[in-house]
C-alpha cells in the first residue's frame, strides 16, 4: 500500500485491502480524488472492526435475524447488533420530558396537509438515454409555455400531457403526502397555492410540470395524539447518542493505523458509518 491507500491495522489486526475497497462505493468523494473515498471507507471499516473485536472479546455468538422473507443478517451484522444491544441501553423518556418536548413547539406536530394538484407529465423510460434527453427538452419547453401564460395550464395539459389526467386538464384532485412518490412530494411541499414548478420535476414516471391549485394545512395535533411518536423519537436519539459514546470509548483505547477516528464524526453525521 502507499500513502494514498494505506494499510488498515486495528489493534494489530490487518484488514484486507479488498474489504476497504468494497466499502468505498458507499462513500463517494470528489472526482479525481479517490483517496478521500478510501479514507472515509477506512474509517467506517475501522469502526466495524473495533465493534467486531469487542463482540468477540465478550464471547458473543451471532444470532442472525430475518430482515425480510428469506433475507437474514450476516454473522458480522448479528454480532454488532448483539454487542450494541448488550452495551447500549437507554431508558424511555419520562412523561414530563415528553410533554416538555411537545410544548417546546406544538405546531411541529400536525396532521398531513391536503393538496389539490394539477400536472403535465412528459413520460419517459429511465433506461432509454436518448428518450430521456428528448423528454427533458420537451418538458422544459412546456414549462416555459406554462410560465409564459400563452395558454391555460389546463389547455396545455389536454394537448400535451402523457397522463390520463389530461382529460381533466391535468387535475389530480386532492392528494396527501402518502399518495405521491418522494420527488413529487418534495416539490409539492415547496409550492404555495396557485404556484407552478419553475423547472420540470423528474420521477420514475418521467418529467412533471406541477401546479398547486389549493393547500389545506394539516390541523395541529393534540398532545395525546403524538405522545407515543415523540417518546419513540426521543428514545432513538438518546440511543444513537449512547451508541456514539460507546464507539468513542472503544476508539480511545484502540491502536489504529490507516484510519483517523479521533475525533469521531459530529452528531448526526453518517459518512463514516459502515455499510452492511
Amino acid at each position: 500500500m502507499n500513502a494514498l491507500f494505506p494499510d488498515l491495522i486495528v489493534n494489530g489486526e490487518t484488514v484486507p485491502a479488498a474489504q476497504v475497497a468494497a466499502e468505498t462505493q458507499n462513500h463517494p468523494g470528489p472526482r479525481g480524488k479517490p483517496g478521500i473515498a478510501w479514507r472515509k471507507a477506512a474509517n467506517a471499516i475501522a469502526v466495524r472492526t473495533l465493534l467486531l473485536q469487542e463482540a468477540r472479546r465478550r464471547g458473543l455468538a451471532p444470532q442472525p435475524r430475518e430482515l425480510a422473507p428469506g433475507r437474514f443478517e450476516t454473522e458480522e451484522e448479528a454480532l454488532i447488533r448483539g454487542l450494541l444491544d448488550q452495551a447500549v441501553g437507554v431508558s424511555a423518556p419520562s412523561e414530563p420530558e415528553v410533554r416538555a418536548e411537545w410544548a417546546r413547539e406544538p405546531a411541529r406536530f400536525r396532521a398531513p396537509p391536503l393538496w389539490e394538484v394539477s400536472h403535465i407529465l412528459v413520460a419517459c423510460d429511465p433506461a432509454d438515454r436518448s428518450g430521456k434527453t428528448a423528454a427533458a427538452e420537451r418538458a422544459g419547453y412546456l414549462t416555459q409555455q406554462v410560465l409564459a401564460g400563452a395558454e391555460s395550464f389546463a389547455d396545455i395539459a389536454r394537448a400535451h400531457s402523457d397522463c390520463a389526467s389530461r382529460d381533466a386538464g391535468g387535475s389530480l384532485g386532492q392528494l396527501t403526502p402518502g399518495d405521491t412518490v418522494p420527488e413529487f412530494k418534495a416539490a409539492l411541499r415547496s409550492l404555495d397555492a396557485g404556484s407552478v414548478t419553475h423547472a420540470p420535476v423528474r420521477t420514475r414516471h418521467g418529467w412533471h410540470i406541477i401546479r398547486m391549485d389549493a393547500v389545506a394545512a394539516g390541523a395541529e395535533l393534540p398532545y395525546d395524539a403524538v405522545r407515543h411518536r415523540i417518546s419513540e423519537a426521543m428514545e432513538k436519539t438518546a440511543w444513537a447518542r449512547a451508541a456514539r459514546a460507546f464507539v468513542q470509548s472503544l476508539v480511545a483505547k484502540a491502536e489504529v493505523v490507516g484510519a483517523d477516528l479521533r475525533p469521531l464524526p459530529a452528531e448526526g453525521a453518517t459518512d463514516d458509518a459502515p455499510h452492511p
